[in-house]
């Protein structure tokens, strides 16, 4: 095989690459430091000389070695104009009889313009100034949003109060809340001071429950249910003031079947500072109530009402005939009128309302050590889809709304068989939407 520098040999083969300002001695094939930095010269013009540089004497080609007919001519490689790799040759008669053809030009197609590194004889292509701010403004916007929930998270997480309230249980399927009200009093005056009602009592007892798949569910269980603490018998609502509030988990664990993975209480007058806080919510009940009791004054019908009417409706038993069943239906409808209000576009279009409400909120409740403010969005969210049209809610199970006890008086006698059963189908999620242990249904199975 022949090969000449800056030509191709008989097969076709492009000539390697020979930096400028640099030639081969066809006597020894060493390349001599160049003198002079390298220059890139014009671009090539089939039509027109070339121009040399002022003062720089043309470069006389060694003279050509014998070659096969078929070998290329050995014209010194050139370099287009801002680019780093070298110009073709021209090609001979003989490689134009050979079929390759380049449009009639007698230089083959230059590849595109690619810029390569520096110290290769090109220049190097520079990232359009449009990237960078793109690349930019994303970083700032990302860094924004992320100082912004660290802010919020932080804020949060400081606005609550936390109590161990959690059972050694172990997990099981869902996700479960245990939503208590407590009346213990504070010195707002709402509903009278502590002197006046001393201790407290969880008289709202809720469990809300999100299965993996399936419909969310609020289940209330009677302040009056009769449960045994070590032998003792008891209405549950007095379990966490007289034993502990992880001895009241635990009752619930027992009555459910299910761990209760987070416990949030509401504190007596929380209900009206959020409810305020959200300028008031729509209520509605069908008869015309003057309770002294809980001082709620109701006209039959669907009303607004503002935190103190809103937290009487919650607490009235004695006017209702269904009692306290009617009561904890009542109850569900405020959480979840609450929950629609304060999940709509009128709140959370309006920061400044919103900072009101979760500021209300966080200020109301007590949780668990592990309650955390993703925690308290999830139960905001399952709290939603429970109260909504593919939720479940209602009672739990119970055999005997008036079982008397000595020492106790009148309890609801729980169907422990069949909340299992209940709550079992509620955390995997297997549970149609409705309403379940309705008044109606359980006075038709006694």
């Amino acid at each position: 095989m022949v090969k000449q520098s800056g030509g191709y040999d008989a097969q076709g083969t492009p000539p390697s690459f020979i930096p400028s300002g640099a030639h081969k001695r066809p006597d020894t094939g060493r390349v001599p430091a160049a003198t002079n930095p390298p220059q890139t010269p014009p671009a090539f013009s089939p039509t027109k000389p070339r121009k040399r540089a002022a003062g720089r004497q043309p470069v006389q080609p060694a003279a050509p070695a014998p070659v096969a007919p078929a070998a290329r001519s050995s014209r010194t490689p050139r370099q287009s104009a801002g680019s780093s790799r070298v110009a073709s040759p021209a090609r001979s008669s003989s490689s134009r009889s050979s079929g390759r053809n380049y449009g009639g030009s007698a230089m083959p197609p230059q590849r595109p313009n690619r810029a390569q590194p520096s110290g290769f004889g090109g220049e190097v292509a520079k990232p359009h100034k449009k990237h960078h701010w793109i690349l930019t403004t994303l970083l700032v916007i990302i860094l924004a949003i992320v100082l912004a929930l660290f802010g919020c998270w932080n804020w949060a997480n400081s606005q609550l109060d936390k109590t161990d309230w959690l059972t050694g249980k172990a997990d099981t399927d869902g996700t479960s809340w245990l939503v208590l009200g407590s009346d213990e009093r504070d010195d707002s005056g709402i509903g009278g001071s502590a002197d006046d009602t001393p201790g407290f009592r969880t008289d709202t007892m809720l469990v809300l429950t999100k299965p993996k798949h399936g419909s969310s569910s609020l289940i209330s269980i009677p302040r009056d249910s009769l449960v045994k603490v070590d032998g003792t018998s008891m209405k549950i609502n007095a379990v966490a003031e007289t034993q502990s509030k992880k001895t009241l988990t635990g009752e619930v664990e027992d009555i459910t079947g299910q761990k209760i993975d987070h416990v949030a209480e509401i504190k007596f007058n929380g209900l009206t500072k959020v409810v305020d806080a959200l300028g008031g919510v729509n209520l509605c009940y069908d008869t015309t109530v003057n309770d002294a009791y809980s001082g709620l004054n109701w006209q039959a019908g669907c009303h607004m009402a503002d935190g103190g009417t809103a937290l009487a409706f919650s607490r009235m038993r004695y006017s209702d005939p269904k009692g306290d069943f009617g009561r904890a239906e009542r109850q569900r409808q405020v959480i979840g009128a609450i929950m629609s209000k304060a999940s709509s576009s009128e709140t959370m279009k309006n920061p400044a309302k919103a900072q009101k409400v979760a500021k209300a909120a966080l200020s109301s409740i007590e949780v668990d050590k592990q309650t955390n403010p993703l925690t308290l969005l999830s139960m905001a969210m399952a709290f939603k889809a429970a109260t909504g049209k593919q939720g479940i809610s209602g009672s739990v199970y119970w055999t005997d709304p008036d079982h008397y006890v000595d020492g106790v008086g009148s309890t609801v006698l729980l169907d422990d068989t069949k909340n299992l059963e209940l709550f079992e189908q509620l955390a995997t999620g297997t549970h149609k939407p409705g309403t379940v242990g309705t008044l109606a249904e359980m006075l038709g199975n006694n």
